[in-house]
């Protein structure tokens, strides 16, 4: 097992892995920059080191810091968590070299999975179902014009490196995406210090539906079921929920052999999530991404199946083989989680970060609070938005939403806006409590949503 692992990131995902190498007798080192000296993260591991200035490029995505901070110390291990480098083969080879374990795939298979064009390549000859898109990347408005009249349109240009939906533009027709095309390849360069795009077709009003897998060296693949990832606005999910109440036993079944197929098609190794497109009809998937990493919304698939995916990834990266095998994973009652982000979606979400003044986070049988926050603690405005995420467990889909509902009326956070309120709201929609709910949901229905928060306020004498 490891010995020393150092936390290469922050936040609520760098608590979280603290608390699991705790659990397992492992000593942690965190790093941290100048604005989180006094997070939480910090005050909580064996040994903190300050690796450099508030902003990212100077601290956390400082790989040659990174580096030195861990053998300085005496790490053994190195955990990314999720964003900065943890999609970065260039840092999980630059680890190795340093006879430091990297905890996620090699950097080769993060280049094979991570690329999302190479990604689709090898997924179509595994046979993994692929939405029809471009052969290969686009390197020019001329070929992506091609590419997007061979397939028709609408069509989504997309980047082939990163995430959280950074990268990606919709084009209705060939008018569109020259601008389209400028502007998705210089937020893919800003974000992820790579431009490559590559073209897909648009697939109307689908449901994002992900799989939950591990992998060991030994060669074992399981998938721990699905989840359910339709919420989210411009590509950024806002709620989650496990199991997918639109899949069929037989479609859920097909859908988790694909994924299976897709980890070992890359020789995939750790905690990774396949995400797939399910159509309007709900027969019809397409794999969209893979990603090699731990993912925001973890903690939905724990709740439903009660395995402690970091403890997975940390076991799998000091060489041990799953103790689980696919037979052992049910799937018991429902899952749901809220992102509670520093942003008012009443100003087109603008970040709000600042001081904690008062906090209360609800509590009760069935209900996980992830954060970093406490009374008096500063959210910084140089990182992700993400301030807490509010998870529930209960035994159906009807009973997990009434114990949301009732932990966002306990949820206080005085100090800054959130979007607690945006989600309180979707609990109540008709279409989100019929499950009926796709990627086009939350778009559509906004402004309906923010004229009745915006009511409600004002007949409280509160506008």
């Amino acid at each position: 097992m490891l010995k020393r692992v150092l936390i290469a990131n922050r936040g609520e995902i760098a608590l979280r892995i603290l608390r699991a190498c705790r659990e397992l007798d492992i000593e942690t080192v965190a790093v941290y920059s100048e604005a989180d000296e006094e997070a939480l993260h910090v005050q909580l591991a064996t040994q903190a080191v300050c690796i450099g200035p508030a902003r990212a490029s100077g601290s956390y995505l400082n790989q040659d810091a990174l580096l030195t901070v861990a053998k300085a110390t005496g790490c053994d291990g190195v955990h990314p968590g999720y964003g900065f480098l943890s999609e970065n083969p260039d840092f999980a080879d630059a680890c190795a070299a340093e006879g430091l374990t990297f905890i996620g795939p090699s950097g080769g298979t993060i280049r094979k999975a991570g690329s999302k064009s190479t990604a689709r390549e090898i997924m179509r000859a595994a046979g993994v179902p692929v939405t029809p898109g471009s052969g290969g990347p686009v390197s020019s408005v001329e070929d992506a014009l091609a590419a997007a009249d061979a397939v028709g349109w609408p069509v989504l240009l997309k980047s082939s490196a990163g995430g959280g939906g950074r990268g990606i533009r919709r084009c209705d027709g060939p008018e569109a995406l020259p601008a389209a095309f400028s502007e998705a390849k210089a937020e893919a360069k800003a974000c992820f210090g790579k431009d490559e795009m590559y073209l897909e077709k648009l697939v109307l009003r689908p449901r994002h539906i992900e799989f939950q897998i591990l992998a060991d060296r030994q060669g074992h693949v399981i998938h721990l079921g699905d989840r359910d990832c339709s919420v989210q606005r411009r590509n950024q999910k806002l709620m989650e929920e496990a199991p997918a109440r639109c899949l069929t036993p037989d479609l859920r079944a097909r859908m988790g052999a694909a994924a299976v197929r897709a980890a070992g098609a890359v020789g995939y190794e750790g905690a990774g999530t396949v995400e797939f497109l399910l159509d309007a009809g709900g027969e019809h998937f397409y794999f969209m991404e893979m990603n090699t990493r731990i993912q925001v919304e973890h903690g939905v698939t724990e709740l439903v199946t009660g395995v402690d995916l970091v403890r997975q990834q940390l076991r799998i990266a000091s060489g041990l083989p799953l103790d689980i095998a696919q037979e052992d994973i049910h799937l018991e009652g429902h899952a749901m989680e809220c992102r509670v982000n520093a942003e008012d979606p009443a100003q087109d979400f603008r970040p709000c970060p600042g001081r904690v003044e008062f906090l209360h986070l609800p509590g009760g049988a069935g209900v996980r609070v992830d954060s970093c926050l406490y009374n008096g603690c500063t959210l910084p405005p140089y990182y992700d938005s993400l301030a807490a995420k509010l998870l529930v467990h209960a035994p159906t889909r009807l009973e997990a939403i009434r114990k949301m509902r009732r932990c966002l009326e306990e949820f206080t956070l005085e100090g800054f806006p959130t979007n607690a309120e945006l989600s309180y709201q979707i609990l109540y929609h008709p279409t989100f409590v019929r499950g009926g709910c796709t990627t086009a949901f939350l778009d559509e229905s906004l402004p309906d949503l923010l004229d009745f928060s915006r009511r409600i306020r004002e007949k409280e004498g509160n506008p």
